[in-house]
């Protein structure tokens, strides 16, 4: 299984679209599974531009026909009447195979998303070409109640659409990195399932993304990493 973590710096506009699909024709011939971060689709401060910038499903059929070649997950910001949904959403063969809606909207300090998003309610896994699998966005994976759920579950896989702003710089690093690899460590130990976690970089409005994207095995190592703030696109075997 070849996937390419996809760690990218979001615009605040419509123009991610283009750049994402750039992106997968560059890849689409040496990778099975390409997978963006969270909001990738929109950037992630979006605050009022959201009644302008979010997608209705049916304005991203481009994604669905590269989905042909190679699966696709991207972030974005959706419109699902008059609410709005921060999804991560799985193409493949075509079609729009799952759409994850992020259940636990940060609401607290710099985060405002619950004054936008509309929460979703279910954790539920799917049936891709590589497995049972499950998406979580961002939040939801810092709950033991979803882990509890992804138990459950038993995924083969799961996936993590990030936007993680850095915080608690140190001599030895960032300590919100070492808070998501503990997390994802276990979780991943605790489900005996692969977990791909893609985190954006770049800066919006005075915050920082910090990237370090990586790919833990089943028994809770990580087995793949890219660099901290780097726009980088990888492909790595699994």
């Amino acid at each position: 299984m070849r996937v390419t973590l996809a760690q990218t710096s979001p615009k605040l506009n419509r123009s991610n679209l283009s750049d994402i699909c750039t992106t997968i024709k560059e890849h689409i011939n040496t990778s099975d599974l390409i997978v963006f971060s969270e909001l990738s689709l929109n950037g992630y401060l979006l605050q009022d531009k959201l009644y302008e910038d979010a997608w209705n499903i049916d304005e991203l059929n481009r994604l669905e026909v590269l989905s042909q070649e190679v699966d696709i997950i991207v972030g974005g910001a959706i419109k699902d009447g008059d609410s709005f949904r921060n999804a991560a959403l799985y193409f493949s063969n075509g079609n729009l195979l799952s759409q994850h809606n992020k259940v636990h909207l940060p609401n607290y300090g710099m985060f405002e998303e619950a004054r936008y998003f509309k929460a979703g309610k279910v954790f539920e896994s799917f049936v891709s070409q590589f497995g049972k699998t499950s998406m979580l966005v961002c939040e939801d994976l810092w709950h033991e109640s979803v882990h509890v759920d992804l138990i459950k579950e038993n995924p083969d896989l799961i996936i993590a659409l990030v936007a993680s702003p850095a915080r608690g710089f140190s001599d030895d690093g960032l300590s919100i990195e070492d808070k998501w690899y503990s997390i994802i460590k276990t979780v991943a130990s605790e489900c005996k399932a692969e977990i791909i976690f893609v985190n954006r970089v770049g800066f919006e409005d005075g915050l920082g993304f910090w990237g370090a994207s990586c790919i833990v095995n089943k028994e809770g190592k990580m087995i793949h990493k890219l660099p901290r703030y780097e726009t980088i696109i990888k492909t790595f075997n699994i």
